[in-house]
């Protein structure tokens, strides 16, 4: 399977219209409370986030992920909330999400490092677009994750 070819864009929390953030968080909803278990998503750190939205031609939201800022969870900018719909899983939506969310951490934090917090089984995958694990692993929600870094000239 192929990736649907997505027109990405960037936002900040107050650029967003009613509709586009409704979309945002119905699919957060169905990913990270429907099918991974319930826990707090609305957290306080979408105020302080740039928004990365992938739609396809039609304008249906496939991809979606946040950048906090700086000194808000981490010292560094931190992806987080990764989530591209169930029917593109497997077709490499998710490496042009990421390929997407890193080109722009080196255009809004030039020279800057960039951590996450991934769950620990995708490690491999977030290891592909140049993190490396820091640290132990540890239960966030009761799922197991680690910490990883990426440097700035990875």
């Amino acid at each position: 399977m192929t990736a649907t070819p997505l027109a990405w864009r960037w936002l900040r929390f107050a650029e967003f219209d009613l509709q586009g953030l409704y979309e945002v968080l119905a699919l957060r909803q169905q990913v990270f409370i429907l099918e991974q278990g319930p826990y707090l998503d609305a957290d306080g750190l979408d105020q302080h986030s740039w928004h990365l939205l992938g739609r396809d031609a039609a304008g249906t939201l496939l991809a979606y992920l946040r950048v906090v800022d700086p000194g808000h969870k981490y010292d560094e900018p931190s992806i987080g909330r990764v989530v591209t719909v169930a029917a593109q899983r497997g077709s490499g939506l998710g490496h042009a999400l990421m390929a997407e969310a890193v080109a722009g951490l080196a255009r809004h934090w030039p020279g800057r490092a960039n951590r996450i917090s991934a769950q620990a089984h995708l490690q491999r995958y977030y290891g592909r677009h140049g993190y490396a694990a820091v640290g132990e692993p540890y239960l966030e929600d009761g799922i197991p994750h680690i910490e990883m870094l990426r440097p700035p000239d990875a």
